[in-house]
């Protein structure tokens, strides 16, 4: 078991397979264990990188998450890079890991040579995903099958970690609203933008969301496209693996 420090704290990460860096990162309330599975497809070709951001997962906690989340963890990821002294590396992110991975290109883009951003919000928070967010994490701490899934993820103190997480996206949107501190245009790294169509959760919101929030991104970026699967549901990598796998070495290659 491998970590790193980060503000006199200890993070997690481990490594395998060979090759030119894969880095995976995780989406709210869960942990680089979401990966499990899919990761272990790419370290015939690459030397994959898991990661958990502080306070989820393994090792050390917080007892807040501050309301930039996800500019506070791409700064975390941003250290490690550094710290491991890859040079330029692939970023696959899923749903709040998209929000990190497109952060850490911009803001460190000497890192990072192309990115895969899945199932995620779009460029602002939105008010319509916060207010379905809160009524999901109600339901949620009711269902014995999303229980699960949290005490897979983090261990026994779970729920504090989704009340943290919980508190971070209310407080982002009602004091930040932006994802990013700097403009699409000056992103340098190739990027895929990738979702499902029947993602429940986004299209919940907006009967075409991904077509509308991807497609207003894409006329931002230098060098960016978008996949969207006709099939799956929340986030679209993990259920979609085959053709997500298929599409991603195709990226990446």
């Amino acid at each position: 078991m491998s970590f790193f420090t980060f503000e006199d704290k200890n993070i997690y990460y481990e490594e395998s397979g060979s090759g030119k860096p894969l880095l995976f990162l995780h989406g709210n309330t869960a942990s680089s264990k979401m990966f499990g599975e899919i990761s272990n497809k790419y370290t015939a070709d690459f030397k994959v990188v898991l990661i958990d951001f502080l306070g989820h997962g393994n090792f050390d906690r917080l007892s807040a998450f501050p309301a930039d989340l996800w500019f506070y963890e791409a700064q975390q990821v941003i250290a490690f890079l550094k710290y491991k002294q890859y040079g330029k590396v692939n970023i696959i992110g899923s749903s709040g890991g998209a929000l990190v991975a497109l952060n850490v290109a911009l803001e460190a883009p000497e890192l990072v040579e192309k990115v895969i951003a899945d199932s995620f919000e779009g460029e602002k928070a939105d008010r319509r995903f916060t207010e379905n967010l809160l009524t999901d994490r109600r339901r949620a701490l009711n269902d014995a099958g999303a229980r699960g899934f949290y005490a897979y993820m983090h261990g026994y103190d779970w729920e504090q970690i989704v009340a943290n997480d919980t508190s971070a996206v209310i407080r982002h949107g009602n004091e930040i609203v932006s994802f990013f501190h700097r403009p699409f245009s000056e992103l340098r790294a190739e990027v895929l933008l990738t979702g499902s169509k029947k993602d429940s959760f986004m299209y919940s919101i907006s009967d075409n969301y991904y077509e509308k929030v991807y497609g207003d991104i894409l006329k931002k970026v230098p060098n960016g496209r978008m996949n969207l699967f006709d099939s799956g549901d929340h986030p679209a990598m993990l259920t979609n693996p085959d053709s997500f796998y298929d599409l991603s070495m195709d990226f990446l290659a």
